[in-house]
């Protein structure tokens, strides 16, 4: 009984530490633009191995908080944000990737890229070409891209499925394992102009629920201890010593 009970808070504290490790990372990308925070969701997993059941704590699995940013305005004609749902692609030297972070920049020879060199989608995943000398351009829920009155082409907008799994990688971004799916109807989400998105992480919220998770790490390391000094006591009275 003591050792499923060291083993139902070492699941536990496995489990927190996880936690922990969330909740930092979400604090420390609360000021990225586009940053969605990771959650985690904890399942009990039930053994009958022993004669009563013993209930252990899962280590959890991870999801991206959907909950969306706030919009910012800059007024800078190459910042966008989206209104609703989707992501941005671009191409990363890891893939095509996906972010929420729409701050983007033209090279002389017109290629529009993000502030980190990355080159911006179309819908069909090509990169997109503008006029360098055509000045700035103005750019439309749909994502169309206008300079001069003269469509340059399309900013891509894309639904993504992560219940497949997903990875992180620079600027915000995501690299889902499903296939994206290009966004075709604007009336629920779309591009806004000379505007950034926010990461939708509330620090202060995120710092106390670190602050609590750790206490209960400390608990539980307390009761791991207690537990251990009791089966040492039972060990030396069962020996005579």
């Amino acid at each position: 009984m003591l050792n499923a009970t060291n083993y139902v808070n070492l699941s536990g504290q496995i489990a927190i530490d996880r936690r922990m490790a969330t909740l930092a990372n979400n604090i420390a990308n609360a000021g990225t633009v586009g940053y969605r925070a990771e959650e985690l969701k904890f399942d009990t997993i039930l053994s009958s191995v022993s004669r009563s059941p013993t209930a252990f704590a899962s280590a959890g699995e991870s999801f991206v908080s959907e909950k969306a940013g706030g919009l910012n305005k800059t007024g800078n004609p190459l910042d966008v944000a989206i209104a609703g749902n989707g992501y941005f692609a671009i191409q990363t030297p890891a893939g095509v990737a996906y972010t929420r972070d729409g701050r983007m920049q033209i090279t002389p020879a017109g290629e529009l890229l993000t502030l980190n060199g990355h080159a911006v989608l179309d819908a069909g995943g090509a990169p997109l070409q503008l006029d360098a000398t055509a000045g700035l351009p103005r750019i439309a829920r749909d994502g169309m891209i206008t300079q001069n009155g003269r469509q340059a082409g399309a900013i891509g907008l894309f639904a993504l499925d992560l219940t497949q799994g997903y990875g992180r990688t620079e600027n915000s971004a995501l690299l889902p394992a499903a296939a994206a799916t290009p966004i075709v109807t604007f009336t629920a989400d779309g591009v806004v102009q000379g505007f950034v998105e926010e990461a939708n992480v509330n620090p202060v919220t995120e710092m106390t629920n670190l602050i609590a998770v750790t206490r209960s790490f400390e608990a539980l390391q307390s009761a791991v201890d207690e537990n251990d000094n009791s089966l040492k006591k039972a060990i030396q009275t069962l020996g005579g010593g």
